[in-house]
């Protein structure tokens, strides 16, 4: 088998990510139409760093053609295995690969695994790599039917007792449709991770707050929410139990999603849950400061209007009050301050409200609703505030590298 190293299309490797950089990942790809995603799903996995090869089963050839497949790995495809016995050169005690990502799945391949059958590469490697205790993700489609099946509800019961890991199929137009690429994509991820905040339970707030006016109107700021999301999933990649409160939805079934919409709502919505034990909350949301008593019915437009406005009350501070020995981050937002007046607020913010590290930047020079952002992260035993620009991604990355110091700081990792 040659290693294409050269290949043209692993110029887009790391260019997105280095979250799975050094891992190899074996997808087996099986005859569900959903088969033409994968040359994507392919792709995304060697832009977040991975070395990416396909093996195939003869279904999947009538659907997607193994050049295509070599195309979006760079590598070639395993269509039959011969006397290198690819199986085991990957999927063996010593094998290769990291992970076998099974997308998509068939109930016909999802039978045979499940009842040790090896009657095409796929499966073959499927066998291998449970026998060899390799991590495997399948990931299944077909129609809805078929998915409700008693026989596959079973089988997929009995691999999961195995220690397979399923992604739940999105069940739309009577089909159960192939997981989206990004979930695929974060599923590996946990499971190849270091998995630092295994065991954790974080709480993460994100974006902004809606408070009503009216039935229609509402009183919001300019926050996009992607600094949290991008702190949720870093916590679940590493391993975390994670909730994330906001007013957006990502429809990510590992992760926990509660809607708030006003201040209120998310004050009420994070103290309930923190009664269901944590270990951190992460505030990055940028919480209204104020609130007004809306108007029951749509308030006539083309008149003067005057808003009376009262403070809201304020999470972390009622969050510390509840829960003294809960780690908490916090965020502080300035504008129009040189970077001394700015540590100086965030140093008395982190002290008043008794955190144990924030995230402070001067948005006026931009950062709100972009996917870049610099800031400074400030830990309560750190001397040195750890300074840094760039994506919100490595942001996220940096943040949850000082929570894990401060767990093991405290005797928590």
């Amino acid at each position: 088998m040659t290693n294409i190293s050269s290949h043209p299309t692993l110029w887009i490797k790391e260019q997105k990510s280095r979250s799975l950089v050094g891992k190899t990942i074996v997808i087996g790809v099986t005859g569900s139409i959903a088969a033409v995603r994968i040359v994507e799903l392919a792709r995304e996995f060697i832009r977040n760093g991975a070395d990416v090869y396909a093996v195939t089963t003869p279904a999947a050839e009538r659907i997607i053609h193994p050049d295509a497949l070599g195309y979006a790995t760079g590598n070639d495809v395993i269509t039959k295995l011969t006397g290198k016995i690819e199986h085991v050169e990957f999927c063996g005690l010593k094998g290769r690969a990291d992970l076998l990502l099974i997308a998509p799945a068939t109930a016909n391949t999802i039978g045979k695994i499940a009842q040790g059958i090896d009657d095409t590469p796929v499966t073959t490697f499927a066998t291998t790599a449970i026998g060899s205790n390799i991590p495997v993700i399948v990931v299944p489609a077909m129609h809805g039917a078929m998915y409700n099946h008693p026989a596959v509800t079973a089988n997929i019961e009995k691999m999961k007792e195995w220690g397979v890991t399923f992604i739940d199929p999105r069940l739309e137009e009577g089909i159960a449709k192939l997981a989206t690429n990004e979930m695929i994509v974060l599923s590996a991820e946990r499971a190849l991770g270091n998995r630092n905040l295994a065991g954790k339970r974080i709480i993460v707030t994100s974006g902004a707050n809606a408070e009503s006016i009216d039935p229609i109107r509402i009183l919001t700021n300019r926050s996009s929410g992607k600094t949290g999301i991008e702190i949720a999933f870093e916590a679940y990649r590493r391993g975390a139990d994670v909730t994330i409160v906001h007013k957006n939805r990502l429809g990510i079934p590992g992760i926990k999603e509660i809607f708030a919409e006003s201040a209120n709502d998310m004050t009420d919505a994070v103290l309930a849950e923190l009664e269901r034990g944590y270990n951190a909350l992460i505030s990055a949301a940028a919480i209204s400061d104020y609130t007004i008593d809306a108007a029951s019915s749509k308030i006539k437009s083309g008149e003067k209007l005057v808003l009376k406005f009262k403070p809201t009350r304020k999470l972390i501070k009622e969050a510390r009050e509840k829960h003294p020995g809960l780690v908490i981050t916090g965020f502080k937002a300035e504008t129009g301050v040189t970077p001394d007046e700015l540590m100086e607020r965030a140093w008395n913010t982190l002290n008043e409200s008794k955190l144990d590290m924030i995230v402070a930047n001067e948005v006026g020079k931009g950062g709100i609703g972009a996917d870049e952002n610099e800031v400074y992260i400030i830990g309560r035993e750190v001397l040195k505030p750890l300074h840094m620009s760039g994506k919100k991604h490595f942001i996220a990355c940096a943040l949850l590298d000082e929570l894990y110091e401060i767990f093991e700081a405290k005797g928590e990792s």
